[in-house]
């Protein structure tokens, strides 16, 4: 990130999730749709036959129950069926020299209905010997359907009336609509859910680009802040050296050091892009003490002094990225280990290995106690330094499953205590504490 920006990278991986997410919304969306189109249209078209149905099966049972005698039209079966209470209404008309008359009627809520069209259903049912369906409107205005069946004279077997069946579509049309608005919000929420989902599983999915990414950022970060002071020491001594070239010789040391500079940034950006990468240690059984006695040794000659006091143990780790973690803590302690009012500004540094621990303690102004874990903060360092170094060995100390940790000394300075993990054994006896130059990477 940029002055609080994200990068460039990083919008368009943000654009890409919620593309992501918008096509995998819309792909939700038109499946749901189909699906609840399908289902509304479905119920849309079963309520509707189920309501004639029923009125087929009134009509049928109410023209059975009709007979006839000497003595007329017989309709005593009719006042105690269920088929003729309760909804839908059963109208029964009979067929006079007058006309059509209405000689039974249900009882139980209705739909008004006029009686032009009720005659009308009637009348075609009769005349086609058949069952007629027909749409209407009550007085109200509401729709209703109209069901009508023909019925016959037992004596002379022909057709002398009609059972019309008046259906209210209301109470259908309502359980109707209820389950539209069910299977819509329903549809919303899943639609809006799957949106959600979407963009979880795809920020998920693009989580492992999105921490490479940072990863390459803070390294890049990392190379431009390390590399920028030795960069200018050497441009600096150059330029000093091209003025003056019987100068050079005198510029040499400077040169140097800034190598060496930058020799420990580079390794120290190599490994954490390692780290960073997700790459595991190769662990291996390593003799601690004499990997840091190697590392002491390396250091070239300086005016700082390096005592050293290490416990043979065997520990099982990675030694490339131990050996970075300890050079780091020696080229911290020397930098900022400085023993106070010593004209050369010389370090004293004690280093010691117990057991599975590096113990770095320098001699040098010390720092305010709430101030310590700061140190191994990335760019958060409370002594000047930019904490990258600190906080590459707080990584190489978790890679390993151990951690390390920064107290202040007795009597003036800092301690460093790199913990590696359980060790596998100790043999011999610790050997006798030497001294030796260390190197000054000022």
């Amino acid at each position: 990130m940029t002055d609080g920006r994200p990068s460039p990278a990083r919008r368009r991986l943000s654009r890409l999730q919620r593309r992501l997410t918008l096509a995998y919304t819309l792909i939700t969306l038109a499946g749901v749709g189909a699906l609840s189109w399908l289902v509304i249209r479905t119920d849309g078209r079963s309520w509707q036959a189920a309501e004639y149905e029923e009125m087929r099966r009134r009509a049928a049972v109410t023209a059975s129950l009709v007979y006839y005698t000497d003595a007329g039209i017989q309709l005593d079966g009719l006042y105690d069926d269920e088929a003729t209470s309760g909804r839908p209404q059963v109208i029964v008309l009979q067929a006079r020299r007058d006309g059509l008359k209405q000689v039974f009627i249900s009882r139980g809520p209705a739909a008004y209905v006029g009686a032009d069209a009720i005659d009308r259903v009637a009348r075609g049912a009769m005349t086609r010997d058949d069952t007629v369906r027909a749409k209407g409107r009550s007085h109200a205005g509401q729709p209703v359907y109209l069901l009508a069946v023909p019925f016959y004279d037992d004596v002379t077997q022909k057709t002398s009336g009609a059972v019309v069946v008046i259906g209210d579509p209301a109470e259908g049309r309502s359980e109707h609509h209820r389950l539209v608005v069910a299977v819509l919000s329903s549809s919303a929420l899943l639609v809006l859910l799957a949106a959600v989902t979407g963009h979880v599983l795809s920020g998920r999915s693009m989580r492992p680009a999105a921490e490479a990414l940072d990863a390459q950022e803070r390294l890049l970060a990392d190379a431009a802040h390390e590399l920028r002071t030795p960069v200018a020491v050497m441009r600096g001594s150059i330029d000093l050296a091209d003025a003056d070239p019987d100068r050079l010789p005198a510029h040499l040391p400077r040169l140097r050091r800034a190598a060496d500079r930058m020799t420990d940034v580079v390794d120290n950006i190599l490994t954490r892009g390692r780290l960073q990468a997700g790459h595991t240690s190769r662990p291996v059984p390593l003799r601690l003490d004499q990997l840091v006695e190697q590392v002491c040794e390396e250091l070239p000659p300086s005016r700082h002094t390096v005592s050293t006091l290490l416990e043979p143990s065997v520990v099982t780790a990675d030694p490339e990225l131990v050996r970075t973690a300890v050079r780091n803590l020696l080229a911290n302690a020397m930098r900022h280990g400085r023993t106070p009012g010593d004209p050369l500004e010389r370090a004293q540094v004690d280093v010691a290995v117990h057991g599975t621990t590096v113990t770095v303690a320098d001699r040098g102004p010390g720092l305010d106690p709430e101030s310590l874990p700061a140190l191994l903060v990335r760019y958060r360092s409370p002594g000047g330094g930019t904490g990258i170094g600190l906080s590459l060995v707080r990584d190489v100390a978790a890679a390993h499953g151990g951690d390390i940790t920064v107290r202040r000394r007795p009597g003036g300075g800092t301690v460093f205590a790199l913990v590696l993990g359980p060790a596998q054994r100790r043999t011999g006896r610790p050997r006798t504490p030497r001294r030796s130059a260390g190197r000054d990477s000022s």
